[in-house]
């Protein structure tokens, strides 16, 4: 079976790489690096004073046509069964399913078949298979 490719190669080009980081948790074990906006009314990171920590703001947004595009290429669908799948018959080089969390190994192998034959590609095909050879 040839490999499903996307219509067009799009690559997420970001504008920021480097996490933002919360002022001061470098100082303090009991603040964690996760970004929380500075309030106080003397704050540099605040002021944006030269030199310190950048604030995360709108212009740092990725393109939107790039945004939630996987690496390669496809745009992710959480699909539940059989029927979810056949919303991106029309879509199928430009969308490819995920199959959910809650979906038993049965149902999955029923979904990647459909998958198959729809010409539709599934990210998580594998998940939960179990050899043939076992059984």
């Amino acid at each position: 079976m040839v490999a499903i490719r996307p219509l067009v190669k799009r690559r997420a080009e970001k504008k920021r790489i480097k996490k933002f980081i919360r002022h001061q948790s470098d100082r303090y074990v009991k603040l964690k690096p996760n970004w929380r906006k500075p309030k106080g009314i003397d704050n540099r990171v605040r002021r944006r004073y030269k030199g310190q920590y950048l604030m995360p703001n709108i212009g740092y947004g990725s393109n939107k046509k790039f945004r939630h595009v996987c690496p390669d290429g496809f745009i992710k669908v959480l699909v539940h069964n059989k029927k979810e799948l056949e919303m991106l018959l029309m879509q199928s080089r430009t969308y490819s399913a995920e199959i959910a969390h809650a979906v038993g190994s049965r149902k999955r192998k029923e979904i990647v078949e459909r998958a198959a034959e729809l010409g539709i590609r599934v990210t998580n095909a594998s998940a939960r298979l179990r050899s043939e050879e076992n059984e």
